[in-house]
C-alpha cells in the first residue's frame, strides 16, 4: 500500500520561524502555489493517480479556483486554517481553527472533509483532546502521527507505523501514521521532506519496494528550485528546506512511474478495520 499525499501550502509556510510563522506575515510574500500545484496535478493526471491533498484553509480562502481544480479529481482533507503548531495552541484555539478550516474548504469545494493532518506532524502523546475535537467535527481519519523524533513534535515509541485505530474514553478514530524505515541505525521518513530530496533515488526505490505500507508527504514547494530563500533561517533549517530541490521532481516522477499509488480514502476502503491494532490514548 503506497499512499500519495500533498500538503497544499505555499513556499513561505515555514513553521516555527519568526519571519514566517504567522498568517499576518504571509501577505507580503509572492505566492507560487498555483504554478507549483498545477505541475503536480499534471503529473498525476498523466498517470491517472488519485491523491489526498491536505489543504490549508488560508489557501482555500485566497485560491478557491485552485482548490476546486484539485477537488475535481482528488480527495481534499484538512490541514488547519492558519498552519500553527498544535502545542502552541490552546484547545479552544485549535477547535476554532479546525472549524474555520473545514467550513472554508467545504464551501469552496462542495466536498465533505473527513481526514485531518496536523501542521508539521506536531501531534504529541498528551494531545488526546485533538482527537476529541476531530470527532466532534465528523473527522473520521487522522494522518498526524509521526512515530519518530521530529523537530515539531513526533511520538517516538508509537507502536505502529501502519494503519491502526486510536481510542480514547470518548473517541475512536482511524489513524494513517507516517511510515518509517531504518537507515544507519536511525528511524527516518524517506517518503517526503528533506530525506526524500537528499537520498539517492536508488535508496528510495529500494525502501519503497521493501515496505508494505508507505505514507508519502510532499508540498508544492518541494519541486520548486526557483523559489526564494528565507535568508533569516538558521543554516540547519536552510539545509532542511532547500536541499535537493533541483532533482526532486525527477525522483518524484520516477516513483510515480514505478509504484502504484492511492489516496487515503481509497486505502481506507481496502482495509478491514476489524482486524487492525488499537492504540489507547
Amino acid at each position: 500500500m503506497k499512499i500519495l499525499t500533498i500538503d497544499l501550502e505555499d513556499w513561505f509556510h515555514i513553521l516555527a520561524h519568526s519571519e514566517t510563522e504567522r498568517p499576518e506575515q504571509w501577505e507580503r510574500f509572492e505566492s507560487r502555489v498555483e504554478r507549483n500545484t498545477d505541475r503536480i496535478l499534471e503529473a498525476l493526471d498523466q498517470r491517472n493517480i488519485r491523491a489526498t491533498f491536505f489543504v490549508l484553509g488560508w489557501i482555500a480562502e485566497r485560491f478557491p479556483e485552485l482548490v476546486k481544480r484539485v477537488g475535481e479529481k482528488h480527495e481534499l482533507a484538512c490541514h488547519s486554517y492558519s498552519h500553527q503548531l498544535l502545542y502552541k495552541q490552546s484547545r479552544k484555539e485549535f477547535a476554532e481553527d479546525l472549524k474555520r478550516c473545514i467550513s472554508t474548504i467545504e464551501q469552496v469545494s462542495g466536498q465533505k472533509l473527513r481526514i485531518y493532518r496536523a501542521p508539521g506532524f506536531s501531534l504529541q502523546r498528551d494531545h488526546h483532546y485533538i482527537f476529541e475535537e476531530l470527532c466532534k467535527n465528523k473527522i473520521e481519519i487522522d494522518a498526524s502521527v509521526f512515530p519518530a523524533v521530529r523537530n515539531h513534535g513526533g511520538i517516538p515509541g508509537f507502536p505502529f507505523a501502519s494503519p491502526c485505530l486510536i481510542k480514547g474514553s470518548n473517541f475512536l478514530i482511524k489513524e494513517f501514521p507516517m511510515s518509517t524505515s531504518s537507515l544507519l541505525g536511525k528511524q527516518i521518513v524517506f517518503s517526503g521532506g528533506g530525506y526524500f530530496r537528499l537520498l539517492p533515488y536508488s535508496i528510495i526505490r529500494s525502501k519503497m519496494k521493501s515496505s508494505e505500507y508507505v505514507m508519502t508527504y510532499f508540498h508544492p514547494r518541494d519541486f520548486d528550485p526557483e523559489q526564494p530563500m528565507i535568508q533569516s533561517l538558521p543554516m540547519k533549517r536552510k539545509f532542511m528546506s532547500y536541499v535537493g530541490l533541483k532533482g526532486s521532481f525527477e525522483k518524484y516522477s520516477k516513483m510515480l512511474d514505478q509504484f502504484p499509488h492511492t489516496s487515503i480514502g481509497q486505502a481506507d476502503e481496502s482495509i478491514d478495520w476489524t482486524g487492525v491494532p488499537v492504540v489507547h490514548f
